[in-house]
């Protein structure tokens, strides 16, 4: 593949394997991969537009399956979800290398692109567990238990399904106000859903549900919560630095006992 070009995709996952199977058809490495909507690095050559196709994007997939783990695969999909600016060519080698190599490269930690990649899968899974500890419901007058979030990577997808599991018997809504879509339970399946104006439903600074949605109980219980959060604290045992990487400060602004 000695020629290169700049090319633009979707940035969907799909739209990323499109891009492999497009590289090996044209013999041609990008020299950057963007986002359609991202403007043209200073210095460049050719330029090339990736169409999504599922039919190639399975055809990359398949042959990844022949090469990686099923962890491996998994932590491909997840590390995706880090949303990095740099990770899309890391990704993108990765792939590259997986597909060719003769045997799997997910251990080769001495590799660039292999290391890169998981540590994005880290990071995203702490991301993920982080939330699945912070998110605090609030009830709205409909009885719908409703979370804002505004984690760094989008993790979302991931922690559906322990809410799904753990609070299978009511409806709720958690809501991504960095990227603006959530998921809505309904008691009996997940949909994911969109705002088009947030401010009516909420204050997306605080994350609180707008006085006249809330349920009758709902302000009461939030001061119980805060009561019994001030209660159990010892104030000869406060370590402030512990407490600041156990409960990062950048999750306070949505979680009820620190507002």
């Amino acid at each position: 593949m000695p020629s290169t070009a700049t090319f633009f995709y979707d940035r969907t996952f799909d739209g990323l394997l499109t891009a492999v199977f497009d590289a090996f058809v044209r013999k041609q490495l990008p020299s950057a991969i963007k986002g359609e909507d991202e403007p043209l690095p200073l210095f460049h050559d050719e330029v090339f537009t990736v169409v999504s196709d599922e039919e190639k994007a399975g055809r990359v997939w398949r042959a990844l399956e022949k090469k990686l783990s099923k962890q491996a695969l998994t932590m491909l999909t997840v590390s995706y979800l880090a949303e990095e600016e740099k990770l899309d060519m890391h990704l993108f080698n990765y792939i590259c290398k997986a597909v060719k190599a003769e045997k799997s490269i997910e251990t080769f930690f001495t590799d660039e692109d292999v290391r890169y990649v998981t540590d994005a899968f880290r990071r995203v899974r702490y991301e993920r567990l982080r939330m699945m500890q912070f998110v605090r419901f609030q009830k709205a007058k409909d009885g719908t238990y409703f979370a804002i979030i505004r984690p760094d990577y989008n993790v979302v997808p991931l922690i559906i399904p322990h809410f799904e599991d753990r609070f299978a018997d009511q409806p709720w809504i958690i809501y991504d106000v960095r990227r603006n879509y959530g998921c809505h339970y309904n008691g009996s399946e997940v949909k994911q859903i969109s705002f088009a104006d947030d401010g009516r439903m909420f204050d997306p600074h605080s994350g609180k549900l707008k006085a006249d949605l809330l349920d009758e109980n709902e302000t009461l219980f939030q001061e119980l919560w805060r009561t019994y959060f001030k209660a159990v604290c010892i104030k000869e045992r406060l370590n402030p630095r512990k407490h600041r990487k156990d409960m990062p400060v950048r999750y306070w602004a949505y979680m009820t006992e620190k507002q």
